[in-house]
């Protein structure tokens, strides 16, 4: 059973397409020659404030349709 939402430290839950868009946003910033891996993207995200698992960071990498880091290296 899956909730529809993300909590933050905070306390507060935030909708799973914010933590999309950051997760975007991390991925499009990223040096492209050291792409970041889920576990990297997940320490970036719990920084943000972002309670999150490795397993739902790459659910949602996938979502968006973005590969894994090996794949996105120039």
């Amino acid at each position: 059973f899956f909730s529809e939402g993300i909590k933050k430290k905070s306390g507060k839950i935030v909708s799973s397409s914010v933590v999309k868009d950051e997760l975007k946003d991390l991925i499009e910033s990223e040096n492209k020659e050291k792409p970041y891996n889920d576990e990297q993207l997940r320490i970036k995200l719990d920084k943000k404030g972002y309670i999150i698992a490795r397993r739902t960071v790459a659910k949602y990498r996938e979502l968006l349709k973005i590969p894994i880091s090996r794949l996105r290296k120039k």
